[in-house]
Parts: structure tokens; sequence; C-alpha cells
């Protein structure tokens, strides 16, 4: 995937190594007198290293790279001792990365390590500039009511919020052990029993194949909730118009990469709201 990661211009370094103890992601090492990125994996792309650098070696710049991994990240940080978790968890709050410093935290938490005082006494703003609309909102424990003077449920059967994939936290709780829908934008307007019929039950997320243009994008946060999530099993809806038939593609390629064999059910919905097959 295409994402910021720094660079670094060998012309330039001395290889003094001063940006290096500012780096506690543990991703610059010196090697043959010069310092090297040595993991796409441990690199956030916030540049913490730039102004440690006297000679202006390091930039940032936008390129394919691995998915930066906070995990992996945490167990560099951790040998580095609590001065080292503390400087990488303040570079995290201060950049405003809510999910990996969340990510961060669990970690430390899975190992009972004392986290840094005010660290969580103030909550960062959420991803998005701070829309409301973004916040992750389990909807599962909500009870089912009747319309009044009907037999007919009508209660909606959304247990999750956010509902498009770009604003999807991969790592939200209540994506373990789901039962997932993927459905292409267009399906909940065009069938009428959506709710009973497909999200009953279901963890939902939604796109458009044809009109997103983060499609990689997706396909690494797909295979990234593959792969951690433990997923029970996928069902896929989408249109019958030939575009929509780019979610299987997307979802095929993300299965391949996360290295998983989940159970995939799919449904194409005519224009005229039917299910063919």
């Amino acid at each position: 995937m295409k994402r910021k990661i720094i660079k670094i211009d060998e012309e330039k370094c001395t290889g003094c190594g001063l940006c290096i103890p500012n780096c506690p992601e543990g991703a610059l090492q010196v090697i043959d007198g010069k310092v090297r990125l040595i993991s796409d994996l441990f690199c956030d792309g916030l540049g913490a290293c730039m102004g440690h650098c006297p000679e202006g070696a390091i930039a940032i710049e936008e390129r394919e790279a691995e998915v930066y991994d906070e995990a992996r990240v945490m167990e560099n940080v951790i040998k580095g001792g609590r001065n080292v978790i503390k400087a990488h968890l303040e570079h995290l709050k201060e950049h405003n990365e809510v999910i990996y410093l969340q990510q961060a935290l669990n970690v430390l938490k899975s190992k009972n390590m004392e986290i840094p005082p005010g660290i969580e006494q103030e909550k960062p703003k959420a991803h998005h500039g701070g829309c409301p609309g973004a916040k992750m909102i389990d909807l599962g424990t909500r009870e089912k009511e009747k319309s009044a003077g009907s037999d007919i449920n009508l209660t909606s059967e959304l247990k999750n919020w956010p509902i498009e994939l770009t604003l999807l936290n991969p790592d939200a709780p209540y994506l373990k052990n789901a039962d997932l829908l993927i459905a292409a934008d267009c399906v909940a307007f065009a069938f009428p029993d959506f709710h009973r019929k497909f999200l009953a039950g279901k963890i939902l997320t939604i796109f458009c194949p044809k009109l997103d243009k983060t499609i990689d994008e997706y396909i690494d946060k797909l295979s990234h909730i593959f792969k951690t999530a433990d997923i029970k099993s996928i069902t896929l809806v989408h249109m019958e118009v030939p575009c929509c038939f780019g979610t299987e593609k997307i979802v095929k390629t993300a299965m391949e990469k996360s290295g998983k064999d989940i159970p995939v059910e799919r449904h194409v919905i005519s224009l005229k709201g039917e299910v063919k097959n």
C-alpha cells in the first residue's frame, strides 16, 4: 500500500547516528557507515527522527511500503525500557494516532506492564478530524422492539458503527470471532429485506469497488481483519452490475494476503431487488 514513510539521503547522511535514539520504534540502524531504514513495518512515517539530523538527510515521502505494525514495534520499544516506552507513547499521542496508541497500550496491558502517567488521562481526538460520526460504537446490546400495533420487528439489526470500510477500526473488539457481512454500498437500498435476510447477527462493513479510490488500503485493512480477528464467516453481497463484482476480487485478494481460509457465502442482488443466487 502507499503511505508516508521516511527517506534517507545517503549522500547527506554522515552516519552520526543522532537520529537513532529519537526513533523509539527501532526502525533505524547504522550500517556500513550510513543510517538505514531496516524495516517498513517499524516506521510510522511521523518523522520523530527528522529534527535530530544535523545534515537534513531525513525526509518523508509517500511510496509503496509494508503496513506499519504497532504490535511488532512495541516489542522493540519495550526492550528500550521505561523512558523509551514513554517517548513512543507520547509521540503517538502528540500526532493524534489514536488507533496506534490504543494498540500500544493493549500490548502493555497484556504484559501487565505499567502505563506511564499522563498517557491515558486525556484522550486524544478521534481520527477524521474528530468527527463524532467516526466514533467506534458497539450497538449489539440493544433490545429489539416491535412497532406499535404490529407483530413486525422494525428494529435495526445494525451491531456496529462506523460501517464504511474507510472508517472502520480493524482492531475493533466487536470484530473478534465475528460473522462479517461485506456489502457493496447500493445493496441496502436495492434489497428491501436487507436487515432481516443478511444483517441479523453480523458485523457490517460497506464500500464501493468502482467509486472509492482506496482499494489497496481496503485490501490491506481486510487482510489485517481476516488475519487477526479470527473471523468465523464472511457473507459477501453486491449488485448484479459489472463494476460491483470488484467486491469479490477485493475480498479474494485480501483473503490470499492474510493466509486465512474463511468460509464465504456470496449473494448477488438484481436491480429489481431480488436475490439472484
